[in-house]
């Protein structure tokens, strides 16, 4: 026998309201368990399936109850006791386990265990009747088909529970009859008794065929339901106890067999439904994943375009303020060149009225060498007293002519200062209409990357909003391929409970 260790000896409460439910193969492997036994055993479905089932066995057990059990089943009968089963983690919990084998055509396929909770009062009385059988102290008593029965020279108080109907019936059947007939036979009248017996058995017979009979066949109708096979037909041309029980089992069998039948086409559906289902959620999350990696990527180019249209935009912000210092330097420079054709103009003034006041010396040198001459004509006749006034006259002339001669080159380094003069004053005034053409482009220059920088500000902000968008559709994406996964799973958890469903929908084929 198996031994399981650890326990711990403290009890797993389950609800009464569960139903633990297991199928082994002839060889008592696990091929399928239902959710309230995986849960209560502690056990994964995966360290369940294809492990023996005496996995869950407690050492508290007696081994004398699963060599009944087993011995039952193999006789192709059903097998009710208390079990005490062990969880995984030590504890245990006790279950009313009702076994029966599983037929298909006739033939043992496997076997069946139904657990459901027994009453507290049931596992106190177990508890003690297994600690007997384990501490040896169980002399005299023996599992036979789930109970517990006498044996050796005390077995006949136990013959009321292993007693087949049929026998229940006959004995009372032979005992009278043993009475009657000695008694007859005693009272000198043998005929009679031989008469009483022929009845007796005819009433033996009769109660065979009408009542023990047919309850032997409605039971193995009932053994085959529980078994999980089809029902054969049984005869419903009766209306007594009999005849109704044998319609309710038929009816049972038939109620069941239409269910499993119709829960079988529906789960069927189901698992082909969640296939599809698992299959296009599987599509669509690998779209979404594609589509949410070409929005981070759109995200992050967005987001490099945004810094490059910022960057310009700056860039055109301090070109414009370049361009506006120098509308005001060449503005400033108009004004200069403004000043200084006024001032050639000035300077070209002052040159003529140079010119003409070198005019009036010259003039006057001339009016002054023509008195020199007269004065010497006059100090020529005057003789020797006029000698010192013709030196004067001389030297007074020789100055004239001095000064006509510079008044002349004067007149015409004014000349030539004046020509030079104007011909600066149109080249200023050239430069000047320049100037103010320059300060006008650099205005219309200043203008044009003012509204290039409102432009690329504006261009900015929309692709600031833009990449906002496309953020905010990425993360709305990343949500949906969450929930796309999240629906792939429970898709998947789908068909996995409807492939579960369709293992136990196999087990109760009919």
């Amino acid at each position: 026998m198996r031994t399981n260790l650890p326990v711990t000896q403290r009890e797993y409460e389950f609800s009464s309201s569960e139903t633990l439910l297991s199928a082994t193969d002839t060889s008592s492997h696990i091929k399928y368990a239902n959710a309230a036994f995986i849960r209560t055993s502690g056990y994964r479905v995966d360290e369940l399936i294809g492990q023996p089932h005496n996995l869950v066995r407690h050492p508290d057990m007696p081994a004398a109850a699963f060599a009944d059990m087993w011995r039952t089943l193999k006789e192709g009968q059903s097998w009710t006791a208390l079990v005490k089963n062990r969880r995984k983690d030590g504890d245990h919990y006790w279950v009313r386990a009702n076994a029966a084998p599983m037929r298909r055509n006739g033939e043992v396929v496997g076997y069946l265990s139904v657990r459901t909770k027994p009453g507290r009062e049931e596992i106190q009385a177990a508890e003690d009747l297994y600690r007997r059988f384990r501490e040896g102290k169980a002399a005299g008593l023996a599992f036979h088909r789930g109970l517990v029965v006498r044996t050796g020279w005390l077995r006949w108080m136990s013959t009321l529970q292993l007693l087949p109907t049929a026998w229940r019936v006959r004995l009372p059947l032979l005992v009278l009859a043993a009475l009657l007939g000695a008694g007859l036979a005693a009272s000198g009248q043998p005929g009679l008794a031989g008469i009483l017996a022929v009845g007796l058995l005819l009433a033996d017979l009769f109660i065979e065929a009408q009542v023990t009979g047919p309850l032997a066949r409605v039971r193995c109708t009932a053994q085959q339901v529980a078994s999980g096979e089809a029902a054969s037909d049984l005869s419903l041309d009766r209306c007594d106890d009999i005849g109704l029980l044998a319609r309710a089992i038929t009816q049972a069998g038939l109620n069941l067999q239409s269910l499993v039948s119709d829960v079988n086409e529906q789960v069927s559906g189901l698992h082909v439904a969640s296939q599809e289902i698992a299959t296009a959620n599987n599509d669509l999350s690998s779209r979404t994943e594609q589509t949410a990696s070409s929005l981070e990527e759109t995200a992050a180019a967005m987001e490099e375009q945004t810094a490059t249209v910022r960057q310009n935009s700056d860039t055109a912000q301090q070109a414009s303020q370049l361009a506006g210092a120098t509308s005001e330097a060449a503005s400033r420079g108009g004004e200069a060149v403004a000043n200084i054709v006024s001032t050639m103009s000035l300077i070209s003034d002052s040159s003529r009225r140079i010119a003409d006041i070198i005019g009036v010396i010259d003039g006057i040198a001339f009016q002054t060498n023509i008195l020199a001459l007269n004065a010497a004509v006059e100090a020529a006749r005057a003789g020797e007293q006029g000698r010192g006034f013709a030196v004067v006259a001389s030297e007074v002339r020789s100055l004239a002519g001095r000064s006509a001669e510079a008044a002349k080159e004067i007149k015409g380094l004014i000349a030539d200062s004046v020509g030079k003069v104007d011909t600066g004053s149109r080249q200023v005034a050239q430069a000047g209409q320049t100037m103010t053409e320059v300060v006008s482009q650099v205005r219309r220059v200043n203008d044009l990357i003012a509204e290039i920088t409102s432009a690329s500000k504006e261009q900015a902000i929309g692709i600031a909003q833009v990449g906002q968008a496309v953020s905010q559709l990425d993360e709305m994406t990343q949500q949906n391929a969450a929930m796309v996964e999240q629906s792939s799973a429970a898709a998947g958890s789908m068909r996995e409970q409807a492939q579960r469903l369709m293992e136990a929908i196999r087990v109760f084929s009919v």
